[in-house]
């Protein structure tokens, strides 16, 4: 597995090692142990999946509360997508900040995002899917999105994306009050 940390402390970019043949490929997306002799002790304990129909379909910014924040692992099944973390953890000399890192099919990169970032993608391709695990379990009462256009991110659209309901009715970031606080590490 080959780690590669961005520009915001704990999001890592995880690319496993795929071994093909001409049948394809075989590759290990998480290995519990592995990991956490690499620093990442997560217990992941639910798994998602989600296929957005149209290019341009943007999904977030989502987030889950404390007492049921979530880390994330995500990466693209089929098509390709551009996945976006931003740091919402109060005191953090990252807040509002975002990284966003192209994941597909073909690349076979993953997103680790740690609980206290904000989490959101936009499909490149038709019938993209994305799978994630995710370090707790959904609880409606915690789930929470903020404005995709409110941080400044570059998602690369050249049209109005497809949005829901609750995405188009997220509060701005500068309206969000943040449940996650900022813990330096020794």
């Amino acid at each position: 597995m080959q780690i590669e940390p961005t520009s915001l402390p704990g999001v890592v970019i995880l690319t496993p090692a795929r071994h093909g043949d001409a049948r394809g490929f075989f590759s290990e997306s998480w290995n519990r142990q592995r990991m956490a002799a690499a620093g990442f002790d997560i217990d992941f304990v639910q798994d998602n999946h989600s296929v957005s129909a149209r290019a341009g379909t943007l999904r977030g910014l989502h987030y889950q509360s404390p007492p049921h924040a979530q880390a994330k692992l995500v990466r693209c099944g089929r098509g390709c997508l551009w996945d976006v973390a931003v740091d919402v953890r109060v005191g953090s000399p990252g807040y509002g900040q975002w990284v966003g890192v192209e994941l597909s099919a073909a690349n076979g990169r993953q997103l680790l995002i740690p609980a206290g970032f904000l989490h959101g993608f936009v499909t490149r391709e038709d019938d993209t899917e994305i799978v994630y695990k995710c370090s707790d379990y959904y609880a409606p009462d915690c789930d929470g999105a903020v404005a995709w256009d409110s941080v400044g991110i570059d998602w690369g659209l050249t049209s109005a994306p497809v949005l829901s309901a609750k995405d188009a009715a997220a509060v701005p970031l500068a309206e969000f009050r943040s449940p996650f606080v900022y813990e330096a590490r020794a």
